[in-house]
C-alpha cells in the first residue's frame, strides 16, 4: 500500500465518523468540548454556521451523526450529540451582535425562493450576506414550512422556530408569506436573476382501498392534519384513532392524537418493527405514552355504516425472502382482522407535486415526475432554477434541506457571478498538535465507561394534557456536562513520524485496542488480514507510514483506533503527536478560496 496522504482534505474527515456522517458536515467534537467548558454561545455559532438551525435541529433532528459515532465501538449508547446541540442553543447568551449585519448596499442581484422551509431558509441566510436581495415565499404566513407545520408543538415549540427564522430574515430578507406560487412561468417573467425552489413534499400518499369515499370524513392524510392541528383549525378527534404507517410522521399522528382525545391510539404497520421507517426513539416516544405498535397487518378495507368509519379490515402477512435478501410481504392464511375505530390517520409516505411548474421551460422531469437535478450543485437542466430539500430528491429532513441549501447557494453565487458551478472551492483544513508537554494534551482524552445520560421528560399525565407542552426537557448543565465527557474526541488525530520511530513497539504495547501494527507491506486485502486487531470494516482506512528503518512500514486501522492518545503519551520519541483536525466545508461567502474540491 502506498503511504497515507494525511495531507487530503478528506482523509481525516472520513475519520471523524460523526461530521463525516452529518449531511451539513458540522464540526461535532469541536461543539461538544465548548459545551464542556461552558462556552455554549461559541457552540452555538460553530452549529449556525454549518447547520443554520441549532435549536430546531437540537429537538428534531434525524441524527445520522449518532449510528456513526466512535462511542458504539466500546459500548451500546453513541454520545448524545443531537440533544447536546439543544444544550448550546437552550443555554447561549444573547448572540445577535455575532450574526452577519444587513448589507447596506446591495449587489443589484434578485434571487426568488420558493417555500419558506429549512431549504430556502438556508439558501438565503448564506447569500444575503453577500448583497443577494432573496425574496421568500411562502403560502402560510410564517416562515419555517414543514418545521413549522407537520412538526408537534410538544416535540418542537414556536418560539424555538419563530427565534432561529428571524435570525435569518433580520439579515435583510423579504418574506412574502400567504402567497401560494401557482406559476413558474409567471414567477420567470418577473425576472429574478435565479430561482431556488424547496417547496418541500407536500402531498400525502392516498390510500385507495373500498370505503376510502364512504368514510371519507372520519380518514385523515398525516401530514394534513398536522398541519390543521398545527394552525387550530383541529383540536379534538374520536377516542379509538388507528394510525396507518411507520415512519415518523406517523409517530406524530399517534401521540398528537393522543393528546386531542384519542384514549385508545394505536399505530398499525404493514412490514416488521425493525423496518419501520420511524427513527428508534420515536417509536421509543410512543410507546412510552402507552401507544401500541402492531405489525405485518396490511390494510384491506375501511368498514363504514351510514357514512360513519368504524374500523378497518386488515389482512395478516409474514415476510419472506428470496436468495437475494429481497423481501416480500405474503398472506400468513389466517383470517381479516377487523378493528374498530373512530377517526383513521393515513401517514403511509408522501410525494412531490408540481402542477405549478409547465413542462415548456426546459426544466426535465423523470419517469417519477421529479425534477433532474445535480446533487452536487442542485442545478436543475433550466441553468437559472435550482432545487433542494424534499422538492430536489423527495423526502428526508431538515439536515439534508440545509445541506442542499448550502451547495444551491454556492450554486447560485457562481452562476449569479458567471462562473462555472460544477467547480467547487477547496474546504479550509486545519490541524494543529494538541501538545501542552510532554505527557499534557489541551483536552481530556479519558475513555469512561459512562453510559447515555437520558434527557428528563416531562411528567406523562401532565404531557398528554397539553398539545403545546414540550415533552423533552433537556439537559441541565450538570448532565450536559457528564455527556458532553462521553465524546471520545475523534478529530483530535494520532499522527505519525516515520523518520523519529525506533520500533522499540512502545505503541503497540501500550494500545487498548491493538490497533497499531509494524510489519512488511502488502496489498489492503492481504495486509488486513495481517494486522494485531480484526480489520473487519473496509469502508474505513487503514493509516499506513513508511520511513522505518527496518523497511517495515506502520499500519493503524482507523475503524478501530479510539484517540485515547495513549501512543502518544508513552512514545520516547515523539513519533506520535495527537493533533486537532478542523475541516470547514465552503459556503457561498468563501468563493475566494482554491478551486476543485472532492469532500463529501
Amino acid at each position: 500500500m502506498q503511504s497515507t496522504d494525511i495531507a487530503a482534505p478528506d482523509y481525516f474527515h472520513k475519520v471523524v465518523d460523526c461530521q463525516w456522517a452529518c449531511p451539513a458536515h458540522t464540526p461535532v467534537p469541536e461543539y461538544i468540548r465548548l459545551i464542556a467548558a461552558g462556552r455554549y454561545s461559541d457552540a452555538y455559532m460553530i452549529n449556525w454556521r454549518s447547520n443554520v438551525f441549532p435549536g430546531i435541529l437540537g429537538r428534531t433532528c434525524d441524527r445520522p451523526c449518532e449510528p456513526a459515532c466512535r462511542r458504539g465501538r466500546v459500548e451500546k449508547d453513541p454520545v448524545a450529540i443531537c440533544r447536546l446541540k439543544r444544550v448550546a442553543a437552550d443555554f447561549k447568551d444573547d448572540i445577535r451582535g455575532r450574526l452577519p449585519k444587513p448589507v447596506a448596499h446591495r449587489n443589484g442581484k434578485r434571487i426568488a425562493l420558493i417555500g419558506g422551509g429549512p431549504a430556502s431558509l438556508a439558501v438565503a441566510r448564506d447569500l444575503a450576506p453577500l448583497g443577494y436581495h432573496c425574496v421568500v415565499f411562502d403560502q402560510d404566513p410564517k416562515a419555517g414550512g414543514m418545521m413549522r407545520t407537520q412538526i408537534p408543538k410538544f416535540r418542537l415549540p414556536d418560539a424555538v422556530i419563530d427565534e432561529e427564522c428571524d435570525y435569518i430574515l433580520n439579515l435583510g430578507i423579504e418574506f412574502v408569506g400567504g402567497r401560494r406560487i401557482d406559476s413558474m412561468k409567471a414567477l420567470l417573467a418577473e425576472n429574478f436573476d435565479a430561482i431556488f425552489v424547496g417547496s418541500g413534499a407536500p402531498r400525502g400518499r392516498e390510500l385507495d382501498i373500498p370505503g376510502r369515499q364512504e368514510a371519507a370524513k372520519n380518514i385523515h392524510i398525516g401530514i394534513d392534519w398536522l398541519s390543521s392541528v398545527s394552525f387550530g383549525h383541529i383540536d379534538k378527534i374520536g377516542k379509538r384513532v388507528i394510525v396507518l404507517g411507520g415512519g415518523n410522521t406517523a409517530m406524530d399522528c399517534c401521540r398528537s392524537s393522543r393528546r386531542l382525545g384519542g384514549e385508545d391510539v394505536k399505530v398499525i404497520v404493514r412490514s416488521g418493527f425493525e423496518e419501520m421507517k420511524a427513527s428508534p426513539w420515536e417509536k421509543e416516544d410512543a410507546m412510552h405514552e402507552g401507544i401500541p405498535i402492531l405489525n405485518y397487518l396490511v390494510p384491506k378495507e375501511f368498514t363504514h355504516e351510514n357514512g360513519r368509519l368504524t374500523g378497518v379490515v386488515f389482512e395478516k402477512v409474514k415476510a419472506e425472502y428470496d436468495d437475494k435478501g429481497r423481501r416480500k410481504l405474503v398472506p400468513t392464511g389466517e383470517p381479516d382482522e377487523h378493528i374498530a375505530c373512530d377517526d383513521v390517520l393515513v401517514a403511509v409516505g408522501q410525494e412531490n407535486a408540481f402542477p405549478w411548474i409547465e413542462r415548456d421551460l426546459g426544466i426535465e422531469f423523470d419517469k417519477w415526475d421529479m425534477p433532474k437535478v445535480d446533487p452536487k450543485t442542485m442545478a436543475s437542466t433550466n441553468p437559472k432554477i435550482f432545487f433542494g430539500g424534499d422538492a430536489a430528491f423527495g423526502p428526508k429532513n431538515i439536515i439534508w434541506a440545509v445541506a442542499h441549501g448550502h451547495e444551491a447557494a454556492l450554486s447560485i453565487d457562481k452562476f449569479c457571478s458567471g462562473e462555472d458551478i460544477n467547480d467547487r472551492p477547496q474546504p479550509m483544513v486545519d490541524i494543529v498538535s494538541q501538545k501542552m508537554g510532554i505527557h499534557e494534551w489541551s483536552y481530556d482524552n479519558d475513555i469512561s465507561a459512562d453510559k447515555r445520560y437520558r434527557v428528563p421528560l416531562r411528567d406523562k399525565v401532565v404531557a398528554l394534557r397539553d398539545i403545546k407542552a414540550e415533552v423533552e426537557l433537556g439537559y441541565d448543565v450538570e448532565l450536559a456536562l457528564k455527556e458532553a465527557e462521553r465524546c471520545l474526541n475523534c478529530d483530535v488525530q494520532t499522527v505519525f513520524t516515520g523518520s523519529l520511530c525506533i520500533e522499540c513497539d512502545a505503541c503497540v504495547d501500550i494500545c487498548p485496542m491493538d490497533c497499531i501494527t509494524f510489519t512488511d507491506n502488502g496489498d489492503e486485502a492481504e495486509l488486513r488480514t495481517r494486522l494485531k486487531a480484526p480489520s473487519r470494516n473496509v469502508t474505513q482506512d487503514l493509516y499506513v507510514a513508511d520511513g522505518l528503518k527496518t523497511g517495515r512500514v506502520m499500519v493503524k486501522d482507523e475503524d478501530v483506533c479510539l484517540h485515547c492518545g495513549l501512543c502518544a503519551e508513552r512514545c520516547p520519541t515523539g513519533a506520535w503527536d495527537m493533533q486537532k483536525y478542523l475541516i470547514d466545508m465552503t459556503q457561498a461567502e468563501d468563493r475566494c478560496r482554491a478551486p476543485a474540491r472532492s469532500a463529501a
